[in-house]
């Protein structure tokens, strides 16, 4: 007897409820605020990454998924800053999968999610080679605030948790 993935219900109640998930504009900015450091700290411990899109200084990045959109430009040292919402893109990136449970469950599969990918060649090249090969290492900056045996003992929780989830998901798509 198959069981059914907590997941495919938790899917169904969203779309059962059309419920309006459009959160406030002052939210959103701060999210992509956010998002625009996290990316630049991941960003300034690989150098090689930071001069592969120094050549791409001044060019637009668009991501997109369902309505949600988050436009970046790259700065002439290699980092990132949200792009005026009137500056035309040179490379759009929109997540084809509406589902965020296939996407979680691709991610944690360890596959890139489905993208249709519009515009500068080279400049899509670059952020393929940056998802390919740029890891933030989280464990070395959890160190630097707990201490390496905490920091060690919290990663090791976090993989193993990931491990299990990934093998959960496995599971469920081979039954």
């Amino acid at each position: 007897m198959a069981t059914q993935s907590p997941f495919s219900l938790l899917e169904g109640l969203f779309q059962n409820f059309n419920l309006p998930l459009t959160p406030p504009a002052w939210a959103v900015d701060e999210a992509h605020r956010k998002t625009v450091l996290l990316l630049n700290h991941v960003l300034q411990q690989e150098p090689q990454a930071m001069e592969r899109l120094a050549r791409q200084k001044g060019r637009v990045v668009l991501n997109q998924w369902r309505d949600f959109t988050f436009k970046v430009l790259i700065t002439p040292v290699g980092l990132l800053d949200l792009a005026p919402a009137e500056v035309a893109s040179d490379l759009t990136l929109l997540i084809t999968e509406t589902s965020p449970f296939t996407i979680a469950q691709s991610v944690l599969q360890g596959e890139k999610p489905a993208v249709r990918i519009e515009g500068d060649v080279q400049l899509a090249a670059d952020v393929n080679w940056l998802v390919d090969h740029v890891r933030w290492d989280l464990e070395e900056d959890l160190a630097r605030v707990l201490g390496d045996a905490p920091a060690h003992m919290l990663a090791e929780a976090g993989r193993t948790l990931a491990q299990g989830l990934a093998q959960f998901v496995g599971k469920r798509t081979s039954v």
